[in-house]
């Protein structure tokens, strides 16, 4: 948490972990300001406290609990607030959008966020564009048409590479590079990096990191007893996660 400093507004009197019971904000005593964990300092000063704090034998060396207090106590660290923050072409839903996604449970629901109707973590907002690294990777390809083998997605995002192959998805994130094969089907997921789904397998309510390949007529989600038997990590919400090159047999 961050104490402000009244005499001097826009600067941090003492950077707080985790008090019990904080001040509250002049003009909003109810309200506190939390750190986001995202700082901007000037490389030489950064450096020379950096060097400071490895030869101290007392320092966690830590970011938030000695870095930045470090600054504070020399009264050279400010505050950015967030709710300041005008990105040109947003609107009242996406405006202020942020998340913690320190849980997987988190993390699962910033993917959900982006595949909404209208979406409050907007990344179709031109005026403000994400930017990103080069992409090398083909259109996405959705193929076969025939009854019982129709490859299509609904209210998804389907990144670059993505091979829907007479699969069903419906409510997840494809990542670059996934291949999803005949009578298989995905929903309410995530889907990271060059993941294979094969013939017959389904996946619900999991995230599948890089690599994982579901096996023909494989399961992920469907079981609570059995993915935990099988050494995965099931959220309190019900999320499965599969490590990166896992492959799941049925």
């Amino acid at each position: 948490m961050i104490d402000t400093d009244k005499e001097r507004p826009g600067f941090i009197k003492a950077f707080l972990e985790k008090p019990t019971e904080p001040e509250g904000l002049p003009d909003s005593p109810h309200e506190v300001l939390a750190s986001m964990g995202n700082y901007v300092a000037s490389v030489g000063p950064l450096l020379e406290a950096l060097k400071a704090d490895a030869e101290s034998a007392t320092s966690k060396h830590d970011m938030g609990g000695d870095i930045v207090p470090h600054f504070v106590e020399q009264g050279t660290c400010g505050f950015y607030d967030f709710v300041d923050n005008d990105v040109p072409g947003s609107t009242d839903r996406d405006r202020n959008y942020w998340r913690d996604v320190g849980t997987m449970d988190s993390y699962y629901d910033a993917h959900m966020d982006l595949i909404a109707v209208q979406p409050v973590f907007n990344v179709y907002n031109h005026e403000w564009p994400l930017h990103q690294g080069l992409i090398t990777e083909p259109p996405a390809k959705f193929i076969h048409s025939e009854e019982g083998r129709l490859g299509h997605a609904a209210d998804s995002i389907v990144s670059p590479g993505v091979i829907v192959s007479g699969a069903t998805v419906t409510g997840s994130v494809l990542s670059p590079g996934v291949r999803l094969h005949s009578w298989s089907t995905v929903s309410d997921s995530v889907l990271l990096d060059d993941v294979v789904i094969n013939r017959h397998a389904q996946v619900h309510r999991a995230i599948l990191d890089k690599n994982v390949i579901i096996e023909e007529g494989a399961r992920v989600g469907i079981d609570r007893v059995s993915d935990l038997e099988r050494g995965f990590t099931v959220t309190e919400s019900g999320i499965t996660v599969v490590p990166k090159g896992t492959v799941v047999t049925a």
